[in-house]
């Protein structure tokens, strides 16, 4: 399994209706073609990919996209997330981003858009501002939730937190999860 093999899955094979959806179909196809290798990325066993900027991307996109396909209602779907944004903010720091197609660059920041802290997404609002200004609005809304809450509500449930009562709240308004 080649880097190439991620990308050309994730951007020629795939369609982008189905990055944002729930499908148990377009999960299975990730769990069986990419599961070990997802498990080796969140070892860390890919490290040589990080040799270019398509195989530190690759490695991204395993461990922060495929991770919410293969883990879809486990805490596991947020586990390799710090290691997908230390990667990410390698690629920033060494301008491995910009190297990436500017259509596909968005995906380098996502790690930015899922983390937790309203420092990591003061960073990622200019990311997508300057590199990737398609995707701000959604970086955006993420960035007033954590803001808000200093967290995501939506994932409570499936890490085991307790919501508080505004956050209850703010779950029932349509567009609260993402």
């Amino acid at each position: 399994m080649t880097a190439n093999d991620v990308l050309s899955f994730w951007f020629d094979q795939s369609k982008p209706e189905q990055w944002w959806r729930r499908d148990p179909a377009f999960d299975l196809a990730i769990r069986v073609r990419f599961g070990k290798l997802h498990d080796a990325a969140g070892r860390a066993e890919l490290w040589d990919w990080r040799d270019n900027a398509s195989g530190r991307f690759a490695e991204i996109i395993v461990l922060d996209q495929f991770s919410r396909n293969l883990h879809r209602d486990d805490p596991r779907a947020f586990a390799c997330d710090p290691l997908a944004l230390a990667l990410a903010q390698e690629a920033v720091r060494s301008g491995a981003d910009l190297q990436i197609a500017p259509e596909r660059r968005a995906f380098v920041y996502m790690p930015y858009m899922h983390s937790e802290s309203a420092l990591i997404h003061t960073v990622a609002v200019e990311l997508f501002r300057e590199h990737a200004p398609g995707n701000l609005d959604y970086e955006l809304r993420h960035k007033a939730i954590v803001d808000r809450f200093g967290r995501y509500p939506h994932r409570n449930a499936v890490l085991g937190r307790t919501s508080t009562p505004e956050e209850i709240e703010f779950l029932k308004q349509p567009g609260s999860s993402f």
